[in-house]
Formats: structure tokens, C-alpha cells, sequence
């Protein structure tokens, strides 16, 4: 190749020699100079060489066009060395030795090839070389770029050092000219986002001369990276021009904050200013409407999906979350429609569907489809185990899900994480079998989490036991101290057997540690899809004396049936009277009420709970689906109950 590089050059001189002496003979009047033709002729052969160091693949092609820079005298040329060097890094390369030593035989080198070398140490994350190269820089009277800074800004960003960061903050001020260098600018936000300092950002934001839609969007998705979004709704609301992105962090922003309602206004507000979505946006609000469990926004987001072809048909990631979506809105058919309908399927798209399946008490067609996913070359993972397990403890279906179990590292590889365990205790407990649980829970080979301790206190909730619940109860205490849930459920597991001294002991000991109950409460869609929430006792609404009569009508023709109140679901130590009375003003039983006033004679009555259905109100509803012909759908935060005919899919066992 030495060889050919000489040939080139000396034939490159011999025809710049003919070409200018032939010129100059036939018209010297209008001959371009020798120099400028030598010029030209220097530009080609630079550009035929970046050329070429775009198609090099490896280190001998990059060291045979090295060569020929060397033999066309342009180991001085920034412009070509520069190139070299991103050519080498790109195939990376490490920068010391081959690209330093090339940088230190410039005797002059340009921004341009400081960059390279800078950018190259920063991609080793060397962010000490890539400063004293600056620092060289500089000494050298060569000035920054743009990119000089956005990369070293990217790179404090990334390592966190703010005080870094900081200084070269105050390098873009003594050197002049990059404040209104919006490519700068942002990446100076987000350096000191990404530090943890969103004041900082925030500050030089508000200081900004001219800002961009990137601007604006960095600081709203902090904000809402944060729980801020108050903070980050009012700059979104001053965005001159808001589009797909800033729009999407709002949506997400709300969904991943828990306000679901907020996520999913934003989006119709999205969607009536005409501007487009993708599977970021549709992920989010599909979240939303699991989060809020409204079947009104479920059929109309999903048409958007299909629409903006992103559906469930065309993207197995938008429709596993639309599997997600329909099931956790009470529609476990449309989940599996959905899932039919998918052109392609992955482990997500079966382990959402056996979820779902699961939730709304549903074992054996959980079971039937884990079956068919095996027989093809999807293999389960560990979330597809969880769905199993769980719809096992949801049907009692104890032997099945020790086979499960057993066979998840013996013929998958899946190890049993803390969460499968938590499953197993939480169906060993459900079937009343709470000392296997226990022992289980003594013998597992990893150290048990809240949520295993969380799965038997649950059970000796369901079963009455108090000397186990203690016992996991102290372990929670130690694993989350401040989860106001455990103390609550160990109160009412004392309470269940009277022993109203170690309920008082419980709630000492909350009020010690300053812990406050969250209210129960429950929403309902009605018809027109209006979201109505009900707390216990609360008769605030606007039809609350219709609620209270259709109430009263309900429980009259229910204990006409048979029904008794089940006065061990109050966990006060209070009069009989006192307990049927608490029981009668218990959140899903005014919602069912609302329900049944405000809905067709005859149509499905679907209700939304925050904690666990209580036996009680379990045992009204069921009964008031018998007695007024209604299908009735309940999500309480630990499953579906489906009641039909005065039965609920759960088989009372929940």
C-alpha cells in the first residue's frame, strides 16, 4: 500500500505539472495559476481521502489510508487527522495510543481536532483526560465549540460531578457567546438535572434568552420525574408550541404519579389539538385507564391505538398493555380478544393474558393458556410463573401450584425469586394450610420480603389466626415501619377474635409513630361515564337520600333471603347495633346503591375498591345479584369478583 501511496502522490505531481504548463502555453491570459490548481487538486484528494475512511471496517484499511495522508504531506491537516480519529474511535478503538499519537505530531491543531480526541476520552468515560485536554485547549488559544461543551457537559451529567459540571458552566461564560447557544444551554439543564440539582436547571432555564421545544421538555419531565407535577403542569402550560414529546412526558408524567384521571384528560386534550401519538403516549394512558379501572376510556383508547396503528395487531408492546388494560378495567373478554387478534405474540403478551386471567379468578383458562404458550418456542419467564401461581392461590388449586413451582427450575432455569415464595405462602395461606406457610416462609433459601410476611399476615386475616399473624406482623414492622397497611390488618386480625387489648395495643403503637389510615373508598362509572367516588359514610353526593333508600330497600329484601351482617368485619369494639350500622354505610355498598339508581334495570353494575373487599359487603353483593338480576363486577386491590346469580367467580375465597 506504501508502495501505491508513492505511485499516487507522484503521478498526482506529475499530472498538477502538465496540467498547469499546458494550461498556461495554450492562453496565458486566462490560465488559473499554478498555486490554485496545486489547490483545487490538495481539496480533492482531502475529500477523496474522508471519503475513503468512510468505508474503513478495520485497523489495516484506517493504517494504509494513514499512510497515504502521511505520503501526500498532510500530517498537518486537521480537517483529514480529525476524521482519522472519529474513524478510529467509531470502530473503537482506544485512544491511546494510535489516535493521541497522531494529535501530538500536529503542531497546530484546530477545535475540530481537539474535539475528536476530546469526545474520544469522554466515550472511555476518562473524564479527567478529556478536561486537561481542554485545559490544552485552551492554553493553545484554540476556542471551543458548541460541541465542546455539550459533550463535556454530557459527560458530568453522566459521572454526576455537578461541581465539575459547575465549572464549565462558568468556562461558557469567560469564554463568551455559547448563552444563547441553545444546543448548549440544554445540555447545561440537563447536566445539572441529571445531578440532582433541578433548582440549578431551573435557574438557568428562567435566565435563558431564547428557548426551544427541548427547553421546555427537559425540565417538565424532571419535574414530573420528581412528583412535581404541579410544577411541571405550569410550564407545560406556558410550552408556546407543545408537541408529541412534551405532550407524552404530561401523559406519563400523571400516569406514573398515580393520577390517572389527570393522564387521561391530557391525552383528550392531545388528541383534540390534532397532534399525533406513539407507542410512548398510548403506553402511558393505557396505564392511566388501568390504574383508574374505567371501561368508558378502554374501548375509546383502544381505537386510537388502531388508528394511529400502533394497535394491538400491529405492536405486541401497545397490545400486552391493552391486555393489561381490559383486564384490570373488569373486561377479561376483550383482554382475550385482543390477544387473539395480535399478529405476533412474546412472553409479555401470554404472561398479560394469564395475569389476567388470574385476577378475575379465571385458574382454568390461566392454566389452559400457560399450556398452549409451552407447546410453542415462547419460553415463560418469571412474571409468567407469578400470573400461574396466582391464579392457583385464587382457585385454592394447592397441588397444582407446587407442580408450578417445582417445575420452574427443574425443566426452565427460572430460579424461585422472593415474590414466587410470596405466592406460595400466599396459597398455602388462602387454603387454611397456615403452618406450611409459616414453615415455608422459616425454610426459604432467600431472605423472605415484606411481601411473603405481607402474604401470611393476609391469610391469618382470612383464617383468624393471631399468633401467626404476630409474628409475621413483627417482621413487617421491622421491613417497612411506615406501611400503615400491616398495622391495620393485624388490628382488624385481633379484632376478629375480640381481643380488643392488643387492638388498642395496635393502634397505640400507629399513633406513636404518627400513622394515619387511609380512608376506604370506592367509585363507580355510571352511564353517561361520569366517575362517582363514595367514601364510608359519606353521604355528601347529591342523591344520597336516593343511595340510602335503595340501600335500605336492598338489605330489607336481602334479610328477607336470610342475610345476617357479618359484625366481625367491623374492627370496633362497639355495640351490635353500632356495627350493623357502620356496615350499612361501607363504601361499596353505596356505591352499589348509586349503582343500581343510576344504571338500566338489568346492566352490569361495575365498582372500583381501594383495600380489600370486606366478608360482609362481599355477602350483600352477592346476594343483591340474585335478587335484582344484575351482573355486578368488584376490583378491590387484591382481585376481580365477578358475581352472577348469587354467586361470585372467587368461590368466596379471596
Amino acid at each position: 500500500m506504501v508502495t501505491l501511496s508513492r505511485k499516487f502522490s507522484t503521478a498526482t505531481s506529475d499530472s498538477l505539472t502538465y496540467i498547469s504548463h499546458k494550461q498556461f502555453s495554450q492562453n496565458p491570459q486566462k490560465s488559473t495559476p499554478f498555486y490554485q490548481i496545486q489547490q483545487q487538486q490538495l481539496e480533492h484528494l482531502k475529500s477523496r481521502i474522508v471519503t475513503t475512511l468512510d468505508g474503513c471496517k478495520n485497523l489495516t484499511q484506517i493504517k494504509q489510508v494513514h499512510a497515504r495522508i502521511l505520503l501526500s504531506d498532510l500530517e498537518q491537516s486537521c480537517y483529514v487527522l480529525a476524521k482519522l480519529i472519529r474513524t478510529l474511535i467509531k470502530l473503537n478503538f482506544p485512544v491511546d495510543p494510535y489516535p493521541r499519537s497522531i494529535f501530538n505530531r500536529v503542531k497546530y491543531p484546530n477545535p475540530f481536532l481537539y474535539n475528536a480526541l476530546i469526545r474520544g476520552y469522554l466515550i472511555e468515560e476518562r473524564l479527567n483526560e478529556s478536561i486537561e485536554l481542554y485545559s490544552l485547549m485552551r492554553k493553545g488559544g484554540a476556542g471551543p465549540l458548541s460541541f465542546t461543551f455539550t459533550a463535556l457537559f454530557k459527560a458530568c451529567g453522566a459521572k454526576m460531578n455537578m461541581s465539575l459540571g459547575r465549572q464549565i458552566h462558568g468556562q461558557t461564560i469567560l469564554v463568551g457567546g455559547f448563552d444563547e447557544d441553545l444546543h448548549v444551554v440544554n445540555s447545561m439543564i440537563d447536566m445539572y438535572i441529571k445531578c440532582g440539582f433541578l433548582e440549578f436547571g431551573r435557574k438557568v432555564f428562567d435566565e435563558m434568552p431564547k428557548r426551544d421545544v427541548i427547553s421546555w421538555t427537559e425540565l417538565i419531565s424532571a419535574y414530573a420525574k420528581t412528583g412535581n407535577m404541579e410544577s411541571a403542569g405550569e410550564l407545560f402550560d406556558g410550552l408556546p408550541v407543545k408537541d408529541m414529546v412534551a405532550w407524552t412526558v404530561m401523559v406519563s408524567g400523571f400516569a406514573q404519579n398515580a393520577k390517572p384521571r389527570e393522564a387521561i384528560m391530557v391525552f383528550e386534550k392531545m388528541q383534540e389539538s390534532g397532534v399525533e401519538t406513539d407507542e410512548i403516549t398510548l403506553l402511558g394512558v393505557i396505564s392511566a385507564c388501568a390504574q383508574l379501572g374505567a371501561a368508558k376510556y378502554a374501548d375509546w383508547i383502544r381505537e386510537v391505538a388502531e388508528k394511529s396503528e400502533f394497535g394491538g395487531k400491529h405492536s405486541v408492546v401497545v397490545g400486552s398493555a391493552l391486555i393489561d388494560m381490559y383486564s384490570k378495567c373488569g373486561s377479561v373478554g376483550d383482554a382475550y380478544r385482543v390477544f387473539q387478534g395480535m399478529k405476533e405474540r412474546n412472553v409479555y403478551s401470554y404472561s398479560s393474558m394469564i395475569l389476567g386471567f388470574a385476577m378475575h379468578g379465571r385458574a382454568h383458562d390461566a392454566m389452559k393458556l400457560f399450556d398452549e404458550m409451552v407447546t410453542t418456542e415462547i419460553k415463560p419467564n418469571r412474571v409468567t410463573f407469578i400470573g400461574v401461581l396466582t391464579a392457583c392461590s385464587h382457585a385454592g388449586m394447592v397441588e397444582q401450584g407446587w407442580q408450578i413451582f417445582e417445575l420452574m427450575e427443574k425443566c426452565y432455569g427460572i430460579k424461585p425469586s422472593a415474590d414466587h415464595y410470596t405466592c406460595m405462602v400466599d396459597l398455602l395461606g388462602r387454603a387454611g394450610r397456615l403452618q406450611e406457610a409459616h414453615e415455608l416462609v422459616k425454610t426459604m433459601p432467600i431472605e423472605p420480603h415484606g411481601g411473603v410476611w405481607g402474604a401470611l399476615l393476609g391469610a391469618c386475616r382470612i383464617h383468624k389466626s393471631p399468633d401467626i399473624a404476630a409474628i409475621a406482623a413483627n417482621h413487617l414492622f421491622e421491613l417497612e415501619p411506615y406501611c400503615i397497611g400491616n398495622y391495620v390488618l393485624l388490628a382488624n386480625v385481633y379484632a376478629s377474635c375480640g381481643r380488643w387489648s392488643d387492638v388498642s395495643t395496635v393502634r397505640k403503637l400507629m399513633r406513636a409513630r404518627g400513622l394515619r389510615k387511609n380512608p376506604a373508598f370506592s367509585w363507580i362509572e355510571s352511564e353517561k361515564g361520569m366517575v362517582h367516588e363514595f367514601f364510608s359514610g359519606d353521604m355528601t353526593h347529591p342523591r344520597s337520600g336516593e343511595i340510602k333508600q335503595a340501600l335500605e330497600d336492598l338489605l330489607e329484601r336481602l334479610e328477607a333471603k336470610g342475610y345476617q351482617p357479618h359484625l366481625s368485619s367491623v374492627p370496633y369494639d362497639v355495640n351490635d347495633e353500632d356495627k350493623r350500622r357502620i356496615l350499612m354505610i361501607h363504601s361499596e355498598k353505596l356505591a352499589l346503591a348509586f349503582g343500581l339508581i343510576s344504571t338500566l334495570p338489568g346492566s352490569e353494575i361495575r365498582i372500583v375498591k381501594n383495600v380489600r373487599i370486606c366478608e360482609d359487603c362481599h355477602s350483600v353483593i352477592c346476594g343483591a345479584s340474585q335478587i335484582m338480576g344484575r351482573e355486578i363486577v368488584v376490583r378491590d386491590i387484591m382481585r376481580f369478583h365477578h358475581f352472577h346469580d348469587g354467586i361470585c367467580s372467587c368461590g368466596n375465597f379471596w
